[in-house]
């Protein structure tokens, strides 16, 4: 009989259901919310990056500012400054110029940078300055292969999570070892309009009339959210950061919020549910369970029906072509019903850190 070996790989599975109020959240090309169809009804969707966008907004508040990245096209002025600290009299921006291009960059001008936006880390923007002031003469070539290992190491924690990608250089990209999906509505969809008026402060008492009139198309949502985290990837990047990292990578996917319309609408809110599956075979969506949109309850709410339809299309999904993960963990009671160990946020934070303390990279595992 063949002996199965142990898993070698592991996948952190984030399945979060979160009502939003009336909102725009995330909008198309004509300001109106954006929406997809899925089986066969319109759905309220935001986009995966508008909330990878949230979520490294939140990673500013977790982690120390020198383990993230920035991207941006003006990288001229990232690496300029750090030439300036290192040499106050030499002329920065030129020379961070040079460097970019030796390190295969194509830059349009100082001000206009690079084409695309490019991700680059702290680190990598310091070293960079470092061998354009110690080694000026290596920056006369364009692609030089000593420059351009340079923005091939230390990458932030924020790259190595969503990756990059370098049209100019691709010897520069990195796979992200987290994936983040649209979420959608778990039912059907209609948009409305706020019809809504604006008044001139210093106008005659006698003015009838508003000074500014205008709609803002909104829509109201219980929403699925999946994201996943390759732990073993982050494993080889981060070594013992990891359990830190993946504990980040969760606060922040579970707590933010794309800032779409914030000041209009406030719809701050935070999830009803969240279930967390470690696996060590694939990751799962569990986008199917609401390919039949939930319909109201009695009482005219979404929660209840969504949560069993999580739950159903989970149980189902394991009896059938899925093992059962080897760590469930849940927030909300209706997630006990899948077999997770229910508790609150902060705690169920500091199992899954620990879990991955315990078992990634170690015993062959990740």
């Amino acid at each position: 009989m063949i002996q199965m070996n142990k898993p070698s790989r592991i996948y952190i599975d984030f399945h979060v259901l979160q009502t939003v109020p009336p909102s725009c959240v995330n909008r198309d090309d004509t300001g109106s919310p954006k929406t997809a169809v899925y089986g066969g009804t319109t759905r309220a969707r935001i986009s995966s990056q508008a909330w990878k966008r949230a979520m490294r907004r939140t990673f500013e508040e977790l982690l120390p500012r020198d383990q993230l990245g920035v991207r941006t096209k003006r990288i001229v002025g990232l690496v300029a400054g750090e030439i300036q600290q290192l040499a106050p009299d030499a002329d920065a921006e030129a020379l961070a110029i040079k460097a970019l291009t030796a390190a295969g960059l194509g830059i349009k001008s100082a001000d206009k940078g690079t084409d695309a936006l490019f991700f680059m880390s702290l680190a990598q923007a310091k070293a960079l300055a470092q061998a354009a002031v110690e080694h000026p003469d290596k920056m006369k070539n364009k692609a030089d292969a000593e420059v351009t290992a340079i923005l091939r190491e230390a990458p932030s924690v924020d790259m190595i999570l969503f990756g990059r990608m370098v049209a100019d250089n691709p010897s520069l990209n990195y796979d992200a070892a987290a994936q983040v999906a649209h979420c959608i509505s778990t039912h059907t969809v209609h948009n409305e309009y706020d019809y809504f008026t604006a008044m001139d402060d210093l106008s005659p008492e006698d003015t009838a009339g508003a000074a500014h009139l205008d709609t803002t198309e909104y829509n109201s949502s219980t929403l699925y959210r999946y994201a996943t985290v390759n732990a073993a990837e982050l494993f080889r990047h981060l070594q013992g950061d990891t359990p830190a990292v993946v504990r980040c990578f969760a606060e922040a996917m579970i707590r933010s919020m794309p800032t779409g319309k914030q000041n209009s609408f406030a719809n701050r809110t935070l999830p009803s549910d969240v279930y967390v599956a470690v696996r060590g075979d694939q990751p799962i969506n569990f986008a199917p369970a609401f390919e039949k949109a939930v319909r109201a309850d009695r009482e005219g709410g979404y929660i209840s029906g969504s949560e069993a339809a999580l739950k159903n299309y989970a149980l189902e999904l394991y009896e059938t072509f899925a093992e059962k993960p080897l760590l469930a963990l849940g927030v909300g009671k209706a997630m006990a019903g899948i077999g997770a160990d229910v508790m609150p946020l902060p705690r169920m934070l500091d199992a899954l850190e620990a879990w991955v303390g315990e078992n990634v990279g170690k015993d062959g595992v990740g």
